[in-house]
């Protein structure tokens, strides 16, 4: 039987490691805790965090309890790692309010309660820390001169690091150094840029409590053209479905790149790899299913099956994508047959039916729906063929779209290129 050390080397998960022959061992024979902090500066994780996410599920899943900790106390600081300029500083009201979200969102990925996955906030405890005595029982173990040899530190150094958040190791330190007394916890996992951080707190806990801790971080994410994980010339695609909506999460998955599918399923999804593996030898029409099946799982798994089979309808009518071969990913609960064009999760405009017994032209109508950012795009996207309204081509810029084009449920749908609609529905 499959470890989930196993679960995570054949997915893709792993980038280092501190003693690989440790982790096999207690991960194969023991039950772990283990945690993940997550930084509260905006009320909603993107999809950068999916990573991280996920790999708390497989522990669950796999019989062990991991431990979401959001970062309220941390935040009121600001982790330097990756940075190149000092984050914002937010207030302490401003960073409750968004560990809350967090708090909830996260509820969707980890199951919480008496025995099961722990949801923790550090600002319970780092709040509540006196300063003289941290540094002579916390700060006497750090070395300044370990310190500043540290990826994250030395590029911030270039442009100055302030006192701040030259703290921000010991205090992630001691996270570890607390979990690890309250609750048991002996891993923790995250973003390679933290290796540093977590290497530290393994110290500490040595100085400290003379017991052995260890650490795994996840490789950064980029798409096959090496572009980062969940950004588009849209923005950011967060998991919170007020911010980006399940239709527009599920064409985020489904326009992934050819390369980048079996990669994808493997990390974003929970089908088993055995059935994943069958994608490198996709091409063409059943790749596009594999894509589907894709954004169909990852979205059942961020915003719930009903979303996700809404999000699914509507691509499936607005594209006319073949129907999934029922021996492609028989694990994936995808609907397997086709529908007609359905547009309730595809993003609506209500727009005054009075606007139109003149007609309106293309070019604005593009624009006020949306789908161009300005008058001028809208006039460069028709003039080079890329705009559609009920799927027919717009042939001219100033072209009138009017009440003739208008159907029976009070609706226009505009297209931009291939794959980005929106429905004009008259009131």
């Amino acid at each position: 039987m499959k470890s989930v050390y196993d679960i995570f080397r054949e997915r893709g998960f792993i980038e280092q490691i501190t003693d690989e022959p440790l982790i096999k061992e207690q991960l194969s024979e023991e039950t772990v805790t283990c945690y993940i902090g997550f930084d509260p500066t905006a009320t909603s994780l993107h999809i950068g965090s999916l990573v991280p996410i996920m790999s708390l599920a497989h522990m669950q899943q796999n019989g062990h309890r991991p431990i979401a900790l959001v970062g309220g106390g941390t935040a009121l600081i600001g982790d330097p790692s990756g940075k190149t300029e000092m984050r914002q500083i937010l207030t302490r009201e401003q960073i409750d309010h968004n560990a809350s979200c967090l708090q909830k969102q996260l509820s969707r990925y980890l199951e919480f309660g008496e025995g099961k996955a722990l949801l923790l906030n550090n600002a319970d405890w780092l709040t509540k820390l006196n300063y003289i005595e941290f540094l002579r029982d916390i700060g006497r173990h750090f070395s300044v001169n370990k310190m500043l040899t540290a990826e994250s530190y030395r590029i911030r150094m270039e442009k100055g690091l302030n006192f701040i958040e030259f703290n921000y190791q010991l205090l992630q330190a001691y996270d570890f150094l607390y979990l690890l007394k309250n609750h048991g916890c002996r891993m923790q996992m995250g973003g390679n840029d933290q290796w540093g951080n977590m290497v530290a707190g393994i110290d500490l806990i040595r100085r400290v409590e003379g017991k052995t801790a260890f650490s795994m971080t996840f490789p950064l994410i980029t798409t096959s053209q090496g572009h980062k994980m969940g950004k588009t010339e849209k923005g950011t695609i967060w998991l919170d479905g007020s911010l980006t909506s399940p239709y527009e999460y599920y064409q985020y998955w489904i326009n992934a790149e050819d390369a980048d599918v079996g990669r994808f399923l493997a990390l974003f999804t929970f089908l088993p790899i055995e059935e994943i593996a069958v994608v490198k030898t996709l091409t063409d029409s059943r790749l596009n299913m594999a894509k589907a099946v894709l954004a169909f799982e990852a979205t059942k798994i961020t915003h719930g099956e009903e979303a996700a089979l809404g999000a699914w309808k509507s691509s499936a009518g607005a594209f006319g994508a073949k129907p999934v071969e029922a021996s492609l990913f028989p694990s994936s609960t995808i609907p397997r047959l086709t529908v007609g064009a359905d547009s309730t999760a595809i993003p609506t405009v209500e727009k005054d039916r009075e606007c139109f017994v003149a007609g309106i032209p293309a070019f604005e109508l593009f624009h006020e729906a949306g789908l161009c950012a300005s008058r001028g795009e809208a006039r460069r996207l028709i003039a080079q063929g890329g705009g559609y309204v009920n799927e027919r081509p717009v042939t001219a810029v100033e072209e009138l779209i009017g009440l003739a084009d208008v159907d029976d449920q009070g609706q226009i749908r505009l297209r931009k290129g291939k794959k980005t609609y929106r429905i004009i529905q008259t009131i």
